[in-house]
């Protein structure tokens, strides 16, 4: 590994440790010819993933560039920065593990909103707004508009199973239905 001060191609791990739930491996060196430290992370690379963009080129996956779109939608939001790195594993594991060679720019950024839809709402929207290339505040009104609407959808139907499952919890008076009439108490006689 080049030392990144001095440029020497020998240096020295002076300690290695698993990271990230052992998807990677963090090293510490030592240049051997300036004695600077400085510190390495290797990842698993399943394969070498090419991104083809809306215009039609081509460049090679970027796990930088797709955590730094990700840190940027969640900049001061209370998210911490494990769920950060395990999102961003995730999402590089299930691109790779894909089974092509190639995938789309709008295939990358569909998953990451659906990954921050889940992980906290401001951060999805912020994402959105870049990756859609908001133009306009009715841009956004209209967006979270349709992503209210499909929320309120989700939980109208959440709130019907639980109707259907618990419908005493939901009813509005306590009427007395053949299942939960008072049984006889044993102990008053």
């Amino acid at each position: 590994m080049r030392c990144p001060f001095c440029g020497f191609m020998e240096t020295q791990v002076k300690d290695s440790r698993p990271i990230e739930e052992g998807v990677s491996i963090r090293r510490r060196r030592v240049c051997l010819n300036c004695q600077s430290r400085f510190t390495t992370t290797e990842r698993i690379q399943l394969c070498e993933l090419s991104v083809v963009k809306k215009e039609g080129r081509r460049e090679l996956f970027s796990r930088e560039k797709l955590a730094r779109s990700i840190y940027t939608a969640v900049r001061k939001r209370p998210v911490s920065p494990e769920q950060l790195e395990r999102v961003i594993n995730a999402l590089q594991h299930r691109l790779e593990t894909m089974g092509e060679s190639e995938i789309t720019s709008q295939n990358i950024g569909e998953m990451v909103m659906e990954v921050l839809n889940n992980l906290d709402p401001i951060a999805y929207i912020r994402f959105a707004s870049v990756y859609k290339e908001f133009k306009e505040a009715q841009d956004f009104q209209e967006f979270i508009g349709i992503h209210l609407d499909a929320s309120l959808n989700k939980d109208t139907k959440k709130t019907m199973k639980e109707k259907q499952k618990y419908p005493t919890l939901f009813s509005p008076d306590d009427k007395m239905t053949p299942e939960n009439k008072k049984k006889p108490n044993l102990m008053e006689s």
